[in-house]
Order: structure tokens, then sequence, then C-alpha cells
């Protein structure tokens, strides 16, 4: 690769990696208005920026083509987590291979002796996580008073995970002079407040499409009953059947149920999560590089620093906290020129919030349904005919064996079982339950049929709670511990709902609902048989009118006759 203000021994590095242009962001850091200063950048994720303040440093680093000997480190790299920091270490071990330099990595969950011995080996650049990096300079195994560079990478989530104080106690123990990269792809308060007090005069870099979603991601949203959402990730899954696909959960907890969910399917699935060891996390890494394992499910955290190439389907089973956080979760595919898919599952009554959140990340996401059973037999019918169809390289044994079958089977019978073989494998689809109108109201007036003599109870969720039927009918269902076909008619009110119980599911229903403990995300919910009123003329549009108040009537003062 030729580039006039790029470094010869950089350039050799990356004609042997195979790059054949810088990316919009390598390209800004490397131009002559950025040379010597500080550093703003904002990148979306899989653009390049490891490579690109690697490329940044170099004006720091090289002399005549190599590194200089050195004892202390010239160089600092601080990511937040340790997949993120290992990741860019190990960018920047082949970056600066032919310039001599040694790589060192100080991250948590690593035994600190051996980093410290490899420190005291002489380290021309450090690359660690916040914690790890104070531990070092506090026991005076790190010395950073010949520093000459500084990266924070992924500013602005360090500051989220509560590493201010880390950070300003390593970058006040660095050389005034040094030179400072920060690299964020938000810039919050607290980021320009750090920016200020640690870099001079420093550059602001925004790449060009930094401003909208990711283009060569497709964004769909998809708007279920929270009931439904385990349903809805099984049959993505195998609607999309991607290569390798990230769920991303916000707890831990969430992250092991679904994972314990997928495995009970049959999906191979890893779990990531801050509960896991560095061995785990590893081991779960090269399961998915491997292909052993097609499915990652992960915290936003525990993802930082996951950079597979194969990863095409992103899903979010639970809503991320903001527009930044969607962008950086999906930004785990897209990665490199690739198109990858991003689905955002949004319960019912969160979905104006995640409209607002797609409208401020100017994302324009396509609302769809689940993929039902049926579309999803489809899809399988056309993969497995083109798997079949395929050109093979077959040996000889292979075309014995398929003589030998010939002669005592059918075609149709041969291929009948393979199909059936391979159909085995997949993990089998979800119903969904059928969206109906928004209203809740029947498209045909009077009662549906059983539920003539229907008995109405009360939820107190209404329109201003953004209550819906395909969010209410799963949770009547498991409260009353009856089936769909026993709720008739469900309506809504401002403030709350009204819905019919068949005859006969009544009693039962009552029974369950006495014994019924209230789950914490539904903590206040109440259910109730509704007013006594003539249940053929019910309308719930009255049911939450206040009553006239009684006049009061005034006591007969002493001779006055009471009328």
């Amino acid at each position: 690769m030729q580039h006039p203000r790029l470094h010869d021994t950089l350039a050799e590095a990356l004609n042997a990696r195979g790059y054949e242009q810088l990316t919009p962001v390598q390209t800004a850091v490397i131009a002559e208005d950025a040379d010597g200063r500080d550093l703003i950048v904002s990148a979306k994720t899989g653009s390049g920026k490891t490579v690109a303040f690697g490329m940044a440093m170099a004006q720091q680093l090289l002399e005549a083509g190599r590194v200089p000997f050195s004892r202390e480190p010239l160089a600092l790299v601080i990511a937040p987590t340790r997949e993120l920091a290992i990741q860019v270490s190990g960018e920047l071990d082949w970056l600066y291979a032919n310039a001599g330099a040694r790589v060192v990595t100080c991250v948590g969950g690593m035994d600190p002796m051996k980093e410290r011995r490899a420190l005291s080996g002489g380290a021309h650049i450090v690359v660690g996580t916040p914690g790890r990096l104070r531990d070092h300079l506090e026991r005076g195994a790190l010395d950073l008073s010949s520093l000459r560079v500084a990266v924070l990478d992924e500013a602005d989530e360090m500051l989220d995970m509560g590493f201010r104080e880390e950070l300003e106690e390593i970058l006040d123990a660095t050389p005034q002079q040094r030179r400072t990269l920060l690299f964020s792809a938000t810039m919050p308060r607290p980021i320009v407040a750090l920016a200020k007090r640690y870099q001079k005069d420093a550059l602001r870099i925004e790449t060009l499409g930094d401003k909208q979603g990711h283009q060569d991601i497709a964004y769909q949203a998809v708007a279920v009953s929270p009931t439904d959402i385990d349903h809805a990730v099984v049959n993505l899954l195998r609607f999309h059947d991607a290569e390798t696909a990230i769920l991303f959960c916000a707890t831990r907890d969430a992250v092991r149920r679904l994972y314990a969910s997928l495995t009970e399917r049959g999906f191979q699935a890893v779990a990531l999560s801050g509960e896991h060891s560095q061995s785990e996390r590893n081991h779960a890494l090269q399961a998915l590089r491997d292909q052993r394992a097609r499915v990652c499910v992960a915290t936003d955290v525990a993802s930082r620093g996951i950079d597979l190439p194969s990863v095409s389907l992103v899903i979010h089973v639970e809503v991320p906290r903001d527009a930044e956080a969607l962008q950086h979760r999906s930004g785990r595919t897209g990665r490199a020129g690739r198109k990858g898919t991003a689905i955002v599952i949004v319960p019912y009554q969160r979905r104006k919030r995640i409209e607002g959140m797609l409208r401020g990340a100017r994302i324009d996401a396509e609302w769809i349904s689940v993929p039902s059973a049926s579309e999803i037999r489809v899809k399988d019918r056309e993969r497995l005919l083109a798997a079949l169809s395929a050109p093979v390289e077959l040996e000889e044994e292979d075309l014995e064996l398929a003589r030998q079958l010939m002669q005592k089977l059918a075609p149709e019978a041969i291929a009948a079982a393979l199909v059936k073989s391979l159909r085995s494998d997949l993990p089998a689809a979800e119903d969904i339950l059928a969206q109906g109108p928004r209203d809740g109201r029947s498209a045909e007036p009077g009662p549906r049929p059983g539920f003539e003599n229907a008995n109405w109870f009360r939820l107190n969720a209404g329109r201003r709670h953004n209550a819906d039927p395909r969010w209410l009918l799963p949770l009547i269902c498991r409260y009353g511990h009856v089936g769909r076909t026993e709720v008739g008619a469900i309506r809504i009110a401002a403030n709350e709902s009204y819905f019919q119980v068949s005859e006969r599911a009544t009693p039962g229903f009552v029974k369950a609902l006495r014994r019924a403990t209230i789950s914490p995300e539904d903590q206040g919910l109440v259910i109730e048989p509704a007013p006594p009123r003539e249940q053929s003329n019910y309308r719930p549009e009255l049911a939450h009118e206040k009553p006239r108040p009684k006049k009061k009537q005034r006591k007969p003062k002493s001779g006055e006759t009471a009328t």
C-alpha cells in the first residue's frame, strides 16, 4: 500500500495483511493538519480505528523505521474491557512487528506476576484496562515517565463504567508533553471535561457517516408481547439462520436464562457476561470462531472487543439504554464492508420510546412481524435445496455407499431420508400470538360464540399505560391459569382495561387470581371482577366515570320538620 503520509514500515505491514486502501478515519488521523496534535476522534465501530491510532502513534514511536530501545513504555493504550484490550494488542503486534516493537498486555483476569515480569523486561507499547494499569502503577511495576503518546479507546464507555478515578490517576502520572489521542463515539459532558483537562488544542475528527446508522446494517424492529420475547428470538434465529448471531441482554441473569432456554431448544450457543472468567470467555469466543457455536448471548460490557467477521445478525433482546448503546451493539455486525442485520425486539408498551430512539439516531428501521412457523419452513426448504444442490467433491468410498443405497432403496426414499436427517438438527419454531386490532375491539359486532354469558373483569392498565391486547392477553392467561380461547373481548379505556372470561372458566380464573403472586416487572397490577351490571349492555367506557356525590342533607333545626 502506498500513501504519502504513511511510514514505510507500517505500509509493509498493511500490505502483508491484504490492505488495499485506508478507511476514512485512518486517512484523517495521519493527515497533515493532525501532525503531532492531540486528537478527539469519533468513528463508528468496525471502521478500523485500532489501526488508525496505531498509525497516528508512529510519529512519536518510530525513528528511522524502528522503535528505539527503551525500558519504559513509549506508548500506552487504555481500553474498557479485557476483550477489547486483547484485540487491540493483537492489532498493534502485527502493525509494529517490522519495527521491532514489544507490546505488553495488562488486563484483569490474567496473572499479574507474569505481567510485571513482562513490564520489567521492557515494553514499547502497553495495552491494558484501567483497573489493572492503576494496580501496576501503584505497585511501581509500570513507569510512565518516558511516555510519548497515550490513547484512550472508547473513552465514553470507560467513564460510563466508572473508571474516571483510574483514568485520572494514570494520566496524571504521564509527562505533560505527551500526545493524547481520545477515541469516543459520543461527546457527553464528562468526556468534554476530560479532554479539556488532559489535552491541548485538540483536533476534532468525526468521520463521514458517524452521525447516522451504519450504512452496511439493515435495521429492523419487531413489537411483541413481553411473554413472547423468547419465542420471537427463536423464530428470528431460525428464519435468518446466521453464520454467527449475537443476542444482547441487559443483565447477567437475563444472559443466563436466555442461554439456558436456547441450549435446551437445540441451539449451539455460548454466553458472555461479567460472571464468566477470562478462560471461559476465551473458550466461548474460540467456539464461535471455529463454528462449534453459532449464537452468542452477551451483555453490553462483555461484548466489547468481540471482532468476528462472521457475525451477520444482532438481536437486541432487551432494549438498549440509549441510541449510542443501540449503535455500539449493532456495530458487532456490518463490519469491514460486509452486510449485517440488527433487530430490536420491542415490548408493545415501549414502542413509542423506541421509535423516538431510532429517530434520534437517524436510523430508518423497518417494522416487521415475527416470522411464523410456516415462513420458517419455507426458508428451511430453500436452504435445504440450495445445500443439497451445491456441487461437492466425492470420494470413491462415498460413491460406493451411494451405489449400495440405490440398490436397496428408491431415489425418492433416499432423498427423503437425507432431508429428514438434516431437518432433525433444526430447532423447532415457536407459535407467536397473532397480532390483532390495535384497540382490542372485535371486527364483528356482538359477542363471540361461546361468550354470551361471559363474565367481565377489570385490570388497572389502560391507554395511558400503553396497554395493548397483544400484551394483556398473555398476562391474563398467565395469572388466571386459562387458555387464550377462554378470554373473549378485550376493551381498553383511558386508565383501565376490561376483558371477558368464558362462563365455564370463570370459577377457576377467580381461584387462580387469589393464589397468584405478582412478578416484580408487573408490580402494582390489579385484576378483579368488574362492577356488577347487566352484562349484555356492558359498556367499559363508563366504568371509570366517577359517581355523582350525594347531596348532603341538612339536619333540621329545632322547630323544623324534616322533609
